[in-house]
């Protein structure tokens, strides 16, 4: 990166590599109630495996638990305090299937409502051995290798999507590789990196002017009365703020990166942060070449100059090369 980069141009380099930032005190249009969220009180996370091998099977468990025994289901389960997302994930997997797995990307992030996160991964066995039925527990009777064809009762299919998901990655990658970066933060948030491209490729990018410049960082209300997508609810509130949004349209395009740490920090610190890439186009497209005009005078358009960052960001927006976000 030049060293005469705009602060902002510094950040959004680090959010497109896929590293972490470290999360405000203050936030950019923060909600009416922010507390601390509390793992397992205030809020759920969830940590996903889908795990191939060479002939495109897809590991699977035998659920144990009561209300679903004997069904079959990806190996998966909520994270534990203290934990990483991808310590989570790794004990899921062993304590299921007998496998040890290192994470290979972020596949999707799921939501429902306020207080419950799933992260999906794509993932690869490194050691252990297939859970055989004498082996079967409180975690799992049992696992197999299934070609995602032949008749298998099902906890749910909501994990059909997933696995296909799986497939198309790891065929043709459309993503480069997102795995969560070990940084505090005590709130579900979002940065956002907030677009406008015009007909003729010129390349602008919100920022905030509130102290230094920098992405905006929006925050979600977790409330109990909040029952609709939080994340996307939280970028609208931020997106309000500054442009009239009956003259525009907005896409959320998905996950650049994610952050993290849940352990070992002085403060206890149970957030996460999510990176977002949006676009904003005119409503009346016909109508202006330039970004939509801003109120409020906390944030202003940087237009991005030709070069790789330009380019990189046009390439992730055209081929929306990003994790998806799915509520």
């Amino acid at each position: 990166m030049d060293s005469e980069a705009e602060p902002l141009e510094v950040e959004l380099q680090v959010v497109l590599d896929g590293r972490g930032l470290p999360v405000p005190d203050t936030y950019d249009a923060p909600p009416q109630t922010l507390q601390p969220v509390v793992l397992r009180e205030t809020v759920c996370y969830v940590v996903l495996g889908v795990l191939l091998n060479e002939r495109g099977e897809v590991l699977m468990m035998q659920e144990a638990k009561q209300d679903c025994y004997g069904k079959w289901y990806l190996p998966a389960g909520r994270m534990e305090a203290n934990e990483t997302i991808v310590e989570a994930l790794k004990r899921e997997v062993k304590e299921e299937t007998g496998f040890e797995c290192e994470p290979c990307t972020l596949l999707a992030v799921e939501e429902r409502g306020p207080c419950w996160i799933r992260f999906t991964f794509l993932a690869e066995p490194t050691g252990g051995m297939l859970k055989a039925i004498q082996d079967g527990d409180a975690e799992s009777l049992q696992a197999r290798w299934w070609d995602h064809d032949s008749p298998l009762p099902l906890r749910g299919k909501d994990i059909l999507p997933l696995i296909d998901l799986a497939l198309r990655y790891r065929a043709n990658p459309w993503h480069p590789v997102t795995l969560p970066q070990e940084l505090p933060c005590t709130v579900v948030s979002q940065r956002v990196v907030v677009t406008f491209v015009n007909s003729r490729k010129d390349l602008w990018v919100l920022q905030s002017t509130v102290g230094n410049p920098h992405l905006p960082v929006t925050a979600c209300d977790m409330t109990p009365t909040e029952v609709r997508s939080s994340m996307k609810v939280a970028i609208y509130r931020l997106i309000k703020q500054c442009i009239l949004l009956p003259q525009v349209q907005l896409k959320t395009c998905g996950i650049l990166g994610l952050q993290h740490l849940g352990k070992d920090a002085v403060v206890k610190c149970d957030g996460v942060c999510f990176n977002v890439l949006l676009s904003v186009t005119h409503a009346n497209r016909c109508l202006c070449d330039t970004p939509p005009e801003l109120h409020g005078g906390l944030f202003e358009w940087l237009r991005i100059g030709e070069g790789t960052l330009k380019s990189a960001i046009l390439q992730r927006l055209s081929t929306l090369a990003v994790v998806p976000i799915c509520s």
